[in-house]
């Protein structure tokens, strides 16, 4: 009786383990649909009260008490003349202007532009709400890639421009080549002193490892169906023919990017600026590739006082193992960083 007693515990034990663990299953299953479904969301954040709240906090650290109360009291005033002429307005039917809006993008370009997806998602909320005097303004960086990625990237910066809405772009680090492609679509375009702009040209680099094939008694194949299916390969022999084949794309796609940098920036001298070359930022505004030096948080501040400054993200949903991947990684991270300073100090002592 005893042994069956235990028995008896220890199948309730591992039943209960088991049923245990088909619930989280269960769960995770749950949750991996959940964002399936949802491929992500906007994120809209209020400059604009971040700003002052900043102001407000140095203001309670360096005013007196007797000032503080003094600017609390004007603040007050302020409201209770801005709630009275809402007021009146509404009594008399009549509309208050209302403060433009500032809507801001960030945009940190990788090779292929895969950032682009987030882009379009912005720009389409902004085009459903902004009007004529509102403005939208993008901090770029990239230091360029694909071809036809950074050519989406900038079409999507367009639709701004045909929607009649103002478009200034900010460089405080690198618009070079594909970033300069997007960049040359603003109505202005400012940087930083020591950005970098520019790059008006076109690269390509391929490996070829047919010798070290060759070396090896190693034999390649391809067989392709049309005479410039494939110009250049990596494993195969290239013959002249293919390298000016090659050559030519290149020269084609070249031609393209001027025409479309000129196309949005006429005053600027084309062939001068169109060698591969970059330059910093005094020297892009003297070949007229930028509009002025200034940076991205100056440009804000000078625009808190008359325009309503939101900044506006296209956050993709992550999946749960990725999640789980980050969780994992910052730990190690942590960890590893725990030991290696334990180490320092010791050694340092």
């Amino acid at each position: 009786m005893e042994f069956l007693s235990e028995y008896g515990l220890f199948l309730a034990k591992a039943v209960t383990v088991v049923i245990t663990i088909v619930a989280i299953l269960i769960a995770i299953i749950a949750l991996t649909s959940k964002q399936k479904a949802k491929k992500g969301e906007l994120e809209i954040t209020d400059v604009s009260e971040q700003i002052k709240d900043n102001k407000k906090s140095i203001a309670q650290q360096l005013l007196t008490e007797s000032q503080l109360k003094l600017k609390n009291k004007e603040e007050k005033k302020l409201q209770k003349q801005k709630a009275k002429e809402e007021k009146a307005a509404a009594k008399n039917n009549t509309q208050k202007k209302s403060t433009p809006q500032l809507y801001v993008i960030d945009f940190n370009g990788s090779i292929d532009a895969k950032e682009v997806s987030s882009l379009r998602e912005e720009v389409t909320a902004i085009i459903s709400v902004a009007n004529e005097n509102d403005e939208v303004f993008v901090r770029l960086e990239s230091g360029g890639g694909m071809v036809h990625g950074y050519g989406l990237a900038a079409s999507q910066l367009q639709r701004l421009k045909d929607n009649n809405i103002s478009l200034t772009i900010s460089v405080d680090k690198v618009a070079a080549s594909g970033g300069y492609m997007m960049a040359c679509v603003a109505d202005k375009i400012i940087a930083a002193p020591f950005s970098i702009i520019g790059s008006v040209g076109v690269i390509a680099q391929i490996p070829n490892f047919n010798k070290l094939l060759k070396k090896h008694d190693v034999e390649f194949e391809q067989l392709t169906a049309g005479q410039y299916k494939r110009t250049l390969t990596m494993f195969g022999e290239n013959d002249d023919l293919g390298r000016e084949k090659f050559k030519q794309e290149l020269e084609e796609t070249h031609q393209l990017f001027k025409q479309f940098v000129s196309s949005h920036r006429p005053q600027l001298d084309i062939d001068k600026i169109a060698t591969g070359e970059h330059w910093y930022g005094t020297q892009a505004l003297d070949l007229q590739l930028i509009d002025k030096i200034q940076t991205s948080d100056d440009y804000l501040l000078d625009h808190f006082e008359g325009k309503h400054i939101v900044q506006v993200r296209y956050q993709k949903a992550k999946k749960l193992a990725d999640k789980i991947g980050k969780s994992v990684a910052a730990s190690v991270e942590t960890s590893l960083l725990t030991v290696l300073q334990g180490n320092v100090s010791r050694f340092f002592k």
